[in-house]
């Protein structure tokens, strides 16, 4: 058991559930929820006591923990590792690290503006070249997942090189919130056959273009078929989120 496990319990503090923390941290953090909340328990980032049924029971200390770990990631893309190592540090007893000590070197989100569940996605995110270390720190995640994913072809290096682009890490991330859930690395084959689909669906709609601009030498034709194809993907999330969220209303009702 980590240290803040360790910490004896104040019978006489006043004690939360998981609900409520979540609706103290709402107004500062929207995107919250109950999974996160557990998710960042699993990683041993935060440890509420338990009454005898078993509910989980959140002090203010709890509290503050996650309002830490919640603006690491946020405002200064902390990965999980130091953001563990920082609170490790706070356990015993030294002052809690401030997380600009540790700004990062890539944005974790990037945004396709109006398009509702396209958070990280953006054609800049491509630009970036990082290693396989360095992917693996910037994402918080082991190995192993990285080496499953690749496995099963759902992220590959850059082409050109031993590179890795800001898209894989968006692949890794999401993908390590769905190892979260028991979602495991071969069952996300279908997002990437999906996703060569779409991408070929938009190449043959915006080829034409792309031959016009070609044979005439425009950029604006270029820009255009450029364009075409940002406006395609951008519904074909559309499409996706509104189809998914369809069906999980159907379930739920």
């Amino acid at each position: 058991m980590s240290a803040a496990g360790a910490r004896a319990l104040d019978p006489s503090a006043p004690r939360m559930t998981i609900g409520e923390v979540m609706a103290i941290l709402i107004p500062e953090f929207p995107d919250i929820t109950i999974s996160k909340i557990r998710f960042l328990e699993e990683q041993g980032l935060v440890e509420p006591g338990r009454t005898a049924a078993g509910y989980r029971k959140f002090s203010s200390d709890d509290v503050d923990r996650l309002r830490y770990v919640l603006s690491a990631q946020r405002d200064h893309y902390l990965p999980l590792k130091v953001i563990r190592e920082n609170l490790e540090a706070l356990d015993r007893g030294l002052e809690l690290p401030d997380p600009v000590e540790a700004a990062p070197r890539v944005p974790p989100a990037l945004v396709v503006q109006g398009v509702p569940g396209a958070d990280r996605f953006d054609g800049h995110a491509a630009g970036l070249r990082l290693t396989r270390s360095e992917l693996l720190r910037e994402s918080g995640v082991d190995a192993e997942l990285l080496d499953a994913l690749e496995g099963f072809g759902v992220l590959s290096p850059a082409p050109g090189g031993p590179w890795y682009d800001g898209e894989a890490l968006e692949v890794l991330r999401a993908a390590a919130d769905l190892s979260a859930h028991g979602i495991e690395a071969r069952h996300l084959r279908i997002f990437r056959t999906a996703a060569d689909r779409e991408v070929a669906l938009a190449e043959q709609v915006a080829a034409p273009l792309q031959r016009s601009g070609q044979r005439s030498a425009s950029s604006e034709q270029a820009a255009r078929a450029e364009q075409v194809v940002r406006e395609i993907a951008a519904a074909c999330l559309r499409l996706h989120t509104a189809l998914v969220a369809g069906a999980l209303g159907r379930t739920t009702r």
